[in-house]
């Protein structure tokens, strides 16, 4: 995340141990790592979430895609049923019927 090397840690140790003195600085020291650590598990949920989130999304698109297909075929044998019930004249009554 950042790039910090063994100068800069050098030189921000020294500016606290200035400003802040030597009973203060290993308490500020320690909030520092808490919040830090507190800040990248935060960071990491985070992203595991929006991870999560977008493999659901990911597995729901074959599923729409079937579903749009399946219901595509339903609509087409719909129609073709509609269009021989059309075409079929009903059969005359037959003699047999009347008894």
């Amino acid at each position: 995340m950042f790039d910090v090397g063994f100068a800069e840690l050098l030189l921000l140790s020294i500016i606290g141990l200035v400003v802040l003195g030597p009973e203060k600085l290993p308490r500020v020291a320690r909030t520092l790592g808490s919040l830090t650590r507190k800040a990248r598990s935060s960071w990491l949920n985070l992203k595991r979430s929006i991870e999560a989130e977008m493999r659901a999304e990911e597995l729901k698109q074959p599923l729409k895609k079937f579903h749009d297909e399946i219901k595509s075929t339903v609509d087409d044998v719909n129609s073709r049923v509609d269009v021989i019930r059309k075409n079929v004249t009903p059969a005359p009554p037959s003699s047999h019927d009347k008894d």
